[in-house]
């Protein structure tokens, strides 16, 4: 199905389909679908010129978060919902078209997932309202098989009105294979190992602490795998890991929430790892820069202000531009980024989208 142009707000550029030689690459959007959007969205994006054009769009309820497989030919997306309609669905995707087909959803037995990470054996989705990771096995033809596993977080945090009952945020897999679960009430970092055998993650206990009331949200790492950044929502700072063979050593903390308005969000690595950015709603809504050191540790270099409810954001491959989601806007900006001193510009090209929450790229290697 094509969305339609009403939708965008905006004269599109009309580019190739399927030219892929070049710049081309395929850009997916998901929304929340409480104000009349479908769900999923696909485009084609030039990331020499931020220009876009639309291509499919799939119904699909909430689909707050989702994940591409690493061909390119599903996306795994949760459909977030505080009820028994909380599933992941496995949608295909064609990455040369950008068309969507709907494959199979599994229910998560949690409320409302808000994230979802897979290595291609299994997939993982961190459900917020329950506090549980579910896990689901992959089947050889791509699809979701029943979720088999649920790993509980626990309630604690100080802060009673945002931590009074347990909540998970992140389930991400490092790039060793290892597991890390953001516990967001429980003010902790879980770690887990997947069995293959035995069909069961193994528990590796408490990979790390963090301050009381800080909310442990989102955790991203280096591409050299070296260091791990973990943003927290509520204490508004980023945290610093060395990480080695499967352990979180903390190096630094750092402030991104300046308006301390408890909204930290998602948290971002260029692709040289030289700079990583970080989103925060609720006040002073925007992006913090960072640029990194030798050792991994992090210096603040900026801020740039962007629409309401930066929930989420996109790096371009090639790192020359970042989208943002600004969900209470209905809008996804368009930043020029300098590769040289991390700052970002808006490019005015905004997409105009109802309530985009999720924004991720695939390029065919």
């Amino acid at each position: 199905m094509k969305v339609k142009s009403s939708l965008l707000g905006m004269a599109l550029a009309i580019l190739p389909v399927f030219g892929f030689a070049g710049n081309n690459i395929k850009m997916v959007v998901g929304t929340y679908t409480d104000a009349g959007s479908q769900g999923l969205y696909s485009f084609s994006f030039d990331q020499s010129t931020g220009e876009v054009s639309a291509l499919s769009s799939l119904s699909v309820d909430n689909p707050s978060y989702f994940t591409f497989s690493k061909n390119g030919r599903f996306i795994y997306a949760v459909s977030e919902q505080n009820s028994s309609k909380a599933v992941l669905n496995c949608i295909g995707f064609d990455p040369v078209t950008g068309s969507f087909s709907f494959m199979n959803s599994q229910l998560t037995h949690g409320a409302d997932p808000c994230y979802v990470d897979t290595d291609g054996r299994i997939a993982l989705t961190a459900n917020y309202s329950s506090g549980t990771i579910s896990v689901f096995p992959i089947l050889k033809n791509g699809t979701l098989d029943k979720s088999q596993l649920q790993i509980s977080s626990r309630k604690g945090g100080p802060n009673r009105s945002r931590q009074g009952i347990p909540h998970a945020h992140c389930a991400v897999f490092a790039p060793d294979g290892n597991i890390f679960a953001t516990d967001f009430s429980g003010d902790r970092l879980l770690s887990f190992y997947y069995n293959k055998d035995e069909q069961k993650l193994e528990d590796h206990g408490i990979a790390a602490h963090v301050k009381a009331g800080s909310g442990p949200r989102h955790l991203v790492f280096s591409p050299n795998g070296k260091y791990a950044y973990l943003m927290n929502e509520l204490s508004g700072k980023v945290i610093v890991y060395k990480y080695t063979e499967g352990k979180l050593k903390e190096i630094q903390s750092v402030l991104a929430d300046n308006a301390q308005a408890k909204g930290g969000a998602d948290i971002h690595v260029s692709p040289d790892g030289m700079f990583v950015y970080a989103s925060t709603r609720l006040e002073g809504d925007g992006i913090t820069i960072f640029r990194t050191d030798y050792n991994g540790k992090l210096t603040r270099v900026g801020m740039q202000p962007t629409g309401r409810h930066p929930r989420n954001f996109a790096i371009t491959p090639n790192g020359k531009f970042l989208l943002v989601a600004c969900r209470d806007d209905n809008k996804i900006q368009v930043f020029s980024r300098d590769k040289n001193t991390g700052m970002l510009q808006n490019t005015n090209q905004d997409i105009s989208l109802s309530r985009p929450a999720c924004v991720k790229f695939y390029r065919i290697k």
